[in-house]
């Protein structure tokens, strides 16, 4: 029991390191971000195709695109969004892996054609997408927001976690999650909002924290959209019937099971910058 802990610890605490370094040396070395977010990506629709497959429907070629195909996507939307190349090039690799993935699908008569296109297309939309909506989070504002970010759904997991052992009686959603409870939920939005306040008086000039209302509802934004994700793919291992998504971190799973709330998240806070800049 105490071996587990401290073998989750040590991995936990090397993923967030590796996290916070990659996003605090973007402006100077975007090579550490850009290698490792794609390794994620990679890893990330490898993780999706291992629950979901299928021997019937197995080809190393389709799954080469899918993987090549999301970490295009995340590279150019960086060279995009970020002033690097063209803002024309994010177009590029979309357009490239959709008339590669449907022409090679004809090549591959004794697959399924209906459900391998489905996995490959939801492989981009549930992972690769949201990890390339980071950096028009990062063109949106700086890469020191999606650290914070970060931090917010760190801090609504952990105090998720705490309350929901400590006080949790109502189930959040039984169906789905049946040790989520609306305790829980509570807890980590209280602790995002604190934090939020924290940031402000304490780590306002690193942080550069926008007015404090707007600060404060990220946060909101961040541990909502963190527990729907956290929900989301709950409901896909438990459709396929796996505990994890993966093995890949000791103690903790997969790494969908690290970034199912990122994946929510991302494109929920995209969402809420547009609102507050056009507002």
């Amino acid at each position: 029991m105490v071996k587990n802990i401290v073998i989750r610890a040590i991995s936990g605490a090397v993923y967030v390191a590796l996290i916070v370094a990659s996003i605090i040396l973007l402006d100077n070395s975007p090579i550490t971000y850009l290698v490792l977010f794609s390794l994620i990506t990679v890893l990330g629709v490898k993780e999706l195709y291992d629950m979901s497959r299928d021997p019937e429907n197995e080809s190393w070629l389709v799954a080469l695109i899918d993987m090549a195909g999301a970490v295009g996507m995340f590279v150019t939307f960086y060279l995009g969004m970020n002033g690097s190349s063209s803002h024309a090039i994010w177009l590029f690799v979309p357009c490239t892996y959709l008339l590669a993935r449907c022409i090679t699908q004809l090549y591959r008569p004794r697959l399924n054609a209906v459900s391998t296109l489905e996995r490959s297309f939801f492989s981009m939309l549930y992972v690769a997408l949201p990890l390339s909506l980071m950096n028009c989070i990062i063109a949106m504002s700086t890469p020191k927001l999606l650290l914070a970010v970060f931090i917010f759904i760190w801090v609504n997991d952990t105090g998720a976690f705490c309350a929901g052992v400590s006080m949790g009686r109502h189930k959040l959603w039984e169906r789905i999650s049946p040790k989520k409870s609306w305790e829980g939920f509570f807890g980590g939005l209280l602790a995002c909002v604190l934090t939020a306040l924290a940031t402000d008086k304490w780590f306002n000039e690193f942080f550069q924290v926008p007015e404090l209302g707007v600060w404060i509802g990220l946060s909101v934004v961040v541990s909502i959209a963190a527990t729907y994700g956290d929900l989301t793919e709950s409901l896909l291992k438990r459709t396929e019937g796996v505990k994890d998504s993966g093995h890949l971190i000791p103690g903790h799973g997969g790494i969908l099971d690290r970034i199912d709330s990122l994946l929510l998240v991302s494109p929920a806070v995209v969402l809420y910058l547009i609102l507050v800049i056009y507002n």
